[in-house]
């Protein structure tokens, strides 16, 4: 039996798709600005250009594997990678031709030696605005990267270790920014530490018994004076070009008298207190699991705001015992309800809320079915007349929670409107009906996108509890406010005089 010869396997052409080109092209571009911030100035040279380059590259490489391994989404978000890299090549290009003027200007007036004016060179700008838009790991990789290309273009290793202690002072200095005047207390921080550590490498060097250290230090207690004035001038744009939410803008949203927030106060005061409400459970909660706080309360404040459209529909602004709902089809009855959502999106882009908020907006209720109307449609289900009733049918649109704090806000939502049935409002019977919401919430499959785990849902539940159960504590009857039955309508209550 002869044996067939074995097929050559076919090489496959290697093809370039439109992501790895982007990444590539993206790649050389902020190559090319690192090369020519690090070569302005010295001696042009094929083999400076081209070492200069390659370093950058090798920079850039290590700067896209971490944010792979610690965002791994950051593969198809353009966006993300084009900020990273004008923060990091701009900031470096914008300090290397700041040090170049004042270099020319200190040799035209012959008055300071222009290396000691290099301490005054604002490279933390980059590492505070990293923190305040992305988040401080990237911030740290950034400092370290930044760091790097200072010492080589400076030629001094220490300088790195300068420009390494300024950066990591500013990212830290605002890791837990909660407003505007946070930049600036970072920003004195950075001259702070700046001038320490310059102090210690003048000390290193041997310069200090002379006239050198005071120039020094003053460059260096300008610098983060300088650092703090292009952060807050740099924030507000970079923050509406690629239509990011720092917990400074977050802020600004929680002011109760937003323009949207005094319409639902006014339109829908229960959904408003109701909103308040969710807002205190979502924040204690979020602190609890570890996410941001901010953003839970933030969400919560604003997830009903679609009610707004038709607030006389929703049983918390129902101020009559006669419902909307009892001349309405539990089908248009449940249509209603169904549209607050897509209101609520709707209002949110016309005042321009961040994305964050706006998702959770749209992922409060998940897909969970309206359990009301889908009851009632059940009892007025006729086999001959009408056809038959399912759960789709009063289900919300969706999508399920997508993060840990849409989750957070459709459970505290949950749990909230459902508190308010209770007459029994001892501990005992409110920790059963968080835990009954909770596992329901959990049985429908509402979380099964957001990454909570059991002992997140344990922390949360414990945290629900205890907000509730303080909210629904009783109080002692004062003397003469008493109301019995219908005396109210009779006899005025009495106030006894205080002792």
């Amino acid at each position: 039996m002869k044996r067939g010869k074995a097929k050559k396997k076919e090489k496959k052409p290697i093809r370039l798709n439109k992501e790895t080109l982007i990444k590539i092209t993206l790649l050389v571009l902020f190559a090319a600005i690192l090369n020519a911030s690090i070569v302005l100035g010295n001696r042009f040279s094929v083999s400076t250009i081209s070492g200069s380059f390659l370093i950058a590259a090798l920079l850039l490489i290590i700067l896209y594997k971490d944010f792979i391994r610690y965002k791994p989404e950051i593969k198809k978000d353009y966006k993300l990678l084009a900020l990273t890299g004008i923060l990091l090549s701009g900031n470096i290009a914008i300090g290397r031709a700041t040090y170049y003027v004042m270099e020319g200007f200190t040799q035209w007036s012959g008055t300071v030696d222009p290396s000691l004016l290099i301490y005054a060179v604002p490279l933390a700008t980059g590492a505070m605005l990293t923190a305040l838009l992305i988040d401080i790991h990237t911030a740290i990789v950034f400092t370290v990267i930044t760091s790097l290309v200072s010492g080589v273009w400076h030629d001094n290793p220490l300088y790195s270790i300068y420009v390494f202690a300024s950066g990591l002072t500013a990212a830290f200095g605002v890791i837990r920014c909660k407003r505007r005047s946070a930049i600036w207390r970072a920003g004195l921080y950075v001259s702070l530490v700046n001038v320490s550590t310059a102090l210690m490498i003048t000390l290193f060097e041997g310069h200090i018994l002379s006239i050198d250290p005071l120039i020094i230090l003053g460059a260096a207690l300008a610098n983060g004076i300088v650092v703090a004035m292009l952060v807050s001038a740099l924030l507000p744009p970079f923050e509406h070009l690629f239509n990011l939410t720092t917990d400074i803008s977050l802020l600004e949203l929680l002011d109760l008298n937003q323009p949207l927030m005094r319409e639902l106060l006014v339109e829908a005061p229960g959904t408003y207190h109701h909103s308040i409400i969710v807002g205190n459970l979502a924040e204690a909660a979020a602190e609890a699991i570890g996410v941001d706080p901010l953003l839970a309360r933030v969400s919560a404040y604003y997830h009903d705001i679609g009610k707004i459209k038709m607030p006389d529909y929703f049983v918390e602004n129902q101020v009559t015992s006669v419902s909307m709902h009892d001349k309405l089809a539990p089908r248009m009855s449940s249509l209603i309800l169904l549209s607050h959502v897509k209101e609520g999106v709707e209002l949110a882009r016309t005042h321009k809320l961040p994305d964050p908020v706006i998702d959770i907006i749209q992922q409060h209720h998940g897909s969970s079915v309206q359990t009301f109307f889908y009851q009632k449609a059940r009892e007025h289900y006729d086999n001959k007349l009408t056809p038959p009733v399912t759960e789709e049918d009063f289900r919300y649109p969706g999508p399920k929670p997508q993060t840990r704090v849409a989750a957070l806000v459709l459970m505290a939502d949950a749990v909230e409107a459902s508190s308010r049935v209770l007459t029994d409002t001892s501990p005992a019977r409110v920790s059963l009906l968080v835990d009954r919401i909770i596992n329901h919430c959990f049985i429908d499959g509402q979380l099964d996108d957001c990454e909570l785990t059991f002992k997140d849902i344990r922390e949360i539940k414990s945290h629900f509890v205890y907000l509730l159960s303080s909210m629904y504590h009783k109080r002692v009857n004062y003397p003469g406010f008493e109301i019995k039955g219908d005396d109210t309508h009779t006899k005025p209550a009495k106030a006894s005089a205080p002792e």
